[in-house]
């Protein structure tokens, strides 16, 4: 289903014209737009980030790992997964996946910004990528799942992007969400991403239940390489010559060391172990 902004939900077809005022997603660079005025500078972010992360997500132990959460999460809670929307899908690297562990399943990745649909594009051919705000959500009961992975810090009102992201899915259909976690640990890291704020756990659950949405799970990861994210970040406090792809580019040996920590977290995770710190958090919830 589709909402226009006449007021009118109806079922999406093929041209997505609205039958009550005839309207119809604008088409920006090929993609169905809903928000055109933020397609080339949507703020939260910056399109030009988006060239460079996707040369460097495929070596992350990062990007690597928590890719591998979401996916463990997804058939753990949604084992039966037929529709997907992933509202920031940036480079589509979390995208591409889901598509390989559930290949017949309804894709669709949004992003407010049409650079970072040209790279998703390349990566995930397969899938449907559409231009929106998240505040203003156009799907209603469309998806079986939506998620949004290290996307709500970039939003000023995550409130309302919570409430699209509810919007989005089918009563009981689930909504899976991953943040950066402790405000202590901001740093020029954040402020080079654009985010707005870093999330303590309570604070988020609040949140999360405004929105008429109910937890499943909620977990941190990143636990055992703490120490060392946080040595990092105070550093980064203090010089004026901060890298922001340093965090990418660390030797192999120690990406791998890394690595390996974190795969000791995701079998934790799996057998429902749920950390109270660490420098990210995970929330598994149902609409309502």
């Amino acid at each position: 289903m589709l909402a226009c902004a006449c007021g009118s939900v109806y079922d999406e077809g093929p041209a997505r014209v609205c039958p009550s005022c005839g309207r119809a997603p604008t088409i920006v660079d090929g993609f169905p737009a809903w928000a055109p005025e933020l397609a080339r500078g949507g703020g939260g972010f910056e399109a030009g980030y988006f060239e460079g992360l996707s040369e460097l997500e495929d070596a992350s132990f990062w990007f690597r790992q928590r890719n591998r959460l979401i996916v463990d999460v997804l058939r753990a809670y949604f084992p039966g997964l037929e529709s997907f929307l992933e509202v920031g899908c940036g480079t589509a690297y979390v995208l591409r996946g889901v598509a390989t562990a559930f290949p017949s399943a309804r894709l669709v990745g949004s992003e407010v910004f049409v650079d970072g649909l040209r790279v998703a594009q390349a990566r995930v051919p397969s899938a449907e990528l559409v231009q929106l705000d998240v505040r203003a959500m156009p799907y209603r009961d469309a998806f079986d799942v939506a998620g949004a992975f290290d996307v709500l810090e970039h939003v000023d009102d995550d409130a309302a992007a919570l409430a699209g992201l509810r919007d989005a899915v089918r009563p009981g259909g689930g909504i899976v969400i991953t943040v950066p976690q402790h405000p202590w640990l901001w740093s020029a890291a954040d402020e080079y991403a654009r985010h707005e704020r870093r999330y303590t756990a309570a604070g988020l659950h609040t949140k999360v239940h405004a929105a008429g949405l109910e937890i499943v799970r909620s977990t941190s990861f990143v636990v055992l390489p703490l120490p060392l994210m946080a040595a990092s970040r105070f550093a980064q406090r203090h010089r004026r010559d901060y890298d922001p792809t340093a965090e990418l580019r660390i030797p192999r040996p120690v990406n791998a060391a890394l690595e390996r920590l974190l795969a000791a977290e995701r079998a934790a995770i799996r057998r429902g172990v749920n950390a109270p710190v660490g420098g990210s958090r995970l929330v598994v919830a149902r609409r309502r």
